[in-house]
C-alpha cells in the first residue's frame, strides 16, 4: 500500500466525501417524501449495482472460488444489509447495519486493507462499498427516515457475535480467514494495537461495545428514539 499513504491527500478527501455526500443529499431529501425516498433508492441502488460490478469481475477473473473466495466478511453482510435497508426501511435491518456498518466500514475506510495498487479497479471498489455504506447510513439517518430503537445496540452486539461464532465455525472447517478471526491483514490496520491473537478479538469486542454506544449517544435524549 506503498502508494497509498494513510491520512494523505487522497485517503483525506475520501474520507470527506462520506459527510458531504450523506449530507448534501439528506438537505436536499428533507425537502418532500418523494425527495426523501428517491436519495434512498438512489444509494440503495449504487450499493447495489457496484456490488453486482464487482461479483462479475470476480467471476471473470475466476476470484470467485470456494471456501476462500465467499462474500462472508463482515463487510460483505453489512453491505447487502444496507442495501435492503435503504431500498426497504427494515426496521430491524437498518439497525444492524447502522451500527455494524458505521463502526466497520469507517473502520475499514480509515485503515484501508489493500491488496492491489491505487487506483486499480478493486482499490476503487473498495472505496466505493465502504465509503457508499457509510454515506447510506447517515443518509438514511440525517434525512430522518430511519432511527435506531431503544434496546438496539445490545441486540445487534448479540446478531454480530453469532454471525462471528458461524464465521469461526466455518473458519475452523475450511481453514480460512474471515472476519480475521485467525490471523491479522497484511496491511497495518487497528488490529495492530490490540495485542496478538487471540486477545485483539477480545479487545475488538470491547471497541465494538463502545463504537456502538457512541453511536447510541445521539438518540440516548428523550423524544429521539422511536
Amino acid at each position: 500500500m506503498a502508494n497509498f499513504p494513510l491520512l494523505g491527500l487522497t485517503h483525506v478527501l475520501i474520507l470527506l466525501s462520506i459527510p458531504v455526500t450523506a449530507g448534501g443529499l439528506a438537505y436536499w431529501a428533507r425537502r418532500d417524501e418523494r425527495a426523501m425516498a428517491a436519495g434512498r433508492y438512489l444509494l440503495g441502488g449504487f450499493l447495489l449495482m457496484n456490488e453486482l460490478g464487482w461479483y462479475g469481475f470476480k467471476l471473470y477473473k475466476g476470484w470467485f472460488q470456494f471456501p476462500a473466495g465467499l462474500p462472508l466478511q463482515l463487510c460483505d453482510l453489512t453491505l447487502w444489509c444496507t442495501i435492503v435497508a435503504a431500498l426497504t426501511l427494515r426496521q430491524a435491518v437498518f439497525e444492524f447495519a447502522f451500527f455494524t456498518g458505521l463502526a466497520g466500514a469507517l473502520m475499514a475506510v480509515l485503515t484501508p486493507d489493500l491488496w492491489e495498487p491505487f487506483p486499480s479497479y478493486p482499490t476503487i471498489y473498495f472505496f466505493l462499498a465502504h465509503c457508499g455504506i457509510a454515506a447510506t447510513l447517515l443518509y438514511l439517518w440525517w434525512s430522518g427516515a430511519a432511527r435506531p430503537r431503544a434496546g438496539c445496540p445490545r441486540r445487534v452486539m448479540l446478531l454480530l457475535n453469532g454471525y462471528a461464532a458461524f464465521v469461526a465455525v466455518f473458519n475452523a472447517v475450511f481453514h480460512t480467514n474471515y472476519m480475521y478471526l485467525c490471523r491479522k491483514p497484511q496491511n497495518a490496520s487497528l488490529l495492530d494495537y490490540m495485542g496478538p491473537w487471540p486477545v485483539y478479538i477480545l479487545t475488538g469486542e470491547l471497541v465494538a461495545l463502545c463504537l456502538f454506544g457512541l453511536l447510541w449517544a445521539p438518540f440516548r435524549r428523550r423524544g429521539m428514539v422511536s
